[in-house]
């Protein structure tokens, strides 16, 4: 007996253990379903650690070089394996939904407050330069306001619940005799297409240029006589034409 609590502890072949791990989990089952308890949720924090630094990255990458980032370079970008990342995130859709969530909800919410304006019109006008100050917070987001997810159910059920309160939006503004009878919601896609162009454009140069565009759309928007905020300072000329001449060719960049 004395030689046998004398063993040394060494490792199984399957690397489980060795003669005295075996004994401990033999003669106290509680240390071993303690152990078991331990490892899994430590494994669930390790789990949960990867999910944050993927989402994480994504959101970074996203937000600076819009949607079309691959899945290997957010992968890389978290510092995680491919196998780990698709085991949180299956498909693009699931990655970008999961990212994109709290914007989403702040997409929703933006409505919701247009609704409870006491002026229906001037509710309208802040709905329209909320929604474009968040494109242009995040490239990411520009894109994601005009890219169908069809993938994610939830996600896509967020927008539909934020386009029909934008149909009401319309609805109240138009009431009041200030917004055009022939605007219609395809009217906003159109203006969210154009002002992520500008976003995409002006960021690094200019990166309030779209206030001005929306202030043009939104007199547009206005019936005759309607009140509208005073338009936006316009870009400095020089930022504008470095905006310009970022994306050209070398070549065209030194005539």
């Amino acid at each position: 007996m004395e030689r046998a609590i004398r063993f040394r502890d060494e490792p199984n072949i399957n690397g489980t253990g060795g003669p005295l791990s075996t004994m401990v989990a033999m003669e106290f089952p509680e240390v071993r379903k303690a152990s078991t308890r331990e490892g899994a949720a430590e494994r669930r924090a390790d789990a949960q650690r990867n999910r944050q630094r993927i989402l994480t990255a994504a959101r970074r990458l996203y937000a600076t070089e819009g949607l079309g980032i691959s899945m290997a370079a957010v992968s890389r970008e978290a510092g995680v394996g491919k196998a780990t990342l698709f085991r949180h995130f299956a498909t693009v859709p699931d990655l970008v939904s999961a990212a994109f969530a709290e914007q989403m909800d702040a997409y929703v919410l933006a409505t919701q407050e247009a609704l409870a304006e006491d002026d229906a019109w001037w509710g309208f006008i802040r709905y329209v330069i909320t929604v474009c100050e968040m494109q242009a917070g995040d490239r990411g987001f520009a894109d994601v306001l005009t890219t169908a997810l069809p993938g994610s159910a939830d996600f896509e059920a967020r927008r539909v619940q934020a386009y029909e309160g934008f149909l009401e939006v319309v609805e109240r503004a138009r009431s009041t005799g200030h917004l055009r009878d022939d605007f219609t919601s395809q009217d906003l896609i159109l203006v969210l297409f154009a002002n992520a162009g500008v976003v995409a454009a002006t960021a690094s140069e200019a990166p309030e240029s779209w206030r001005r565009l929306i202030g043009h759309l939104i007199r547009g928007f206005a019936a005759e006589g309607a009140p509208t905020p005073s338009l936006p300072t316009p870009p400095d000329d020089e930022a504008l034409y470095r905006a310009m001449t970022r994306d050209a060719p070398v070549a065209i960049r030194r005539r």
